[in-house]
């Protein structure tokens, strides 16, 4: 792949990431859906194995909200494999503090969906 392909898809995996995080799209399902592999999983920061049903009810929840959102911070990303990105970051959502990291997968037929996530709470 070329630098402008890299960064291209790199790209593609942070917005992805930051609307998985938008409460706007939370609040809808279908939009989450979306953004999500088939074979989602996700081990997070409480020490939960989630899958794409779980994520669902939590993210429908209202978790996040316009008037608290998560900051993102040290956001950076690498193409792992062609079609393969891995991002990490920093996140903060009302005090609770977590190192997340997450793999997004590309597919022709739905574009890029995160396949999976990982949180690490942070002192």
């Amino acid at each position: 792949m070329a630098d402008d392909e890299h960064e291209q898809a790199v790209q593609a995996a942070i917005d992805g990431e930051m609307r998985l995080l938008d409460p706007e799209v939370r609040a809808v399902p279908a939009r989450v859906l979306e953004l999500l592999d088939p074979d989602f999983t996700e081990f997070g920061a409480s020490g939960r194995r989630w899958d794409v049903e779980s994520v669902l009810t939590v993210t429908s929840g209202g978790s996040v909200s316009a008037e608290s959102p998560v900051k993102v911070s040290e956001m950076s990303g690498v193409v792992l494999a062609p079609g393969v990105v891995h991002l990490t970051y920093f996140a903060d959502n009302q005090g609770r503090r977590a190192w997340r990291s997450s793999l997004w997968r590309l597919t022709t037929e739905t574009g890029w969906r995160m396949y999976f996530h990982q949180g690490t709470l942070a002192g």
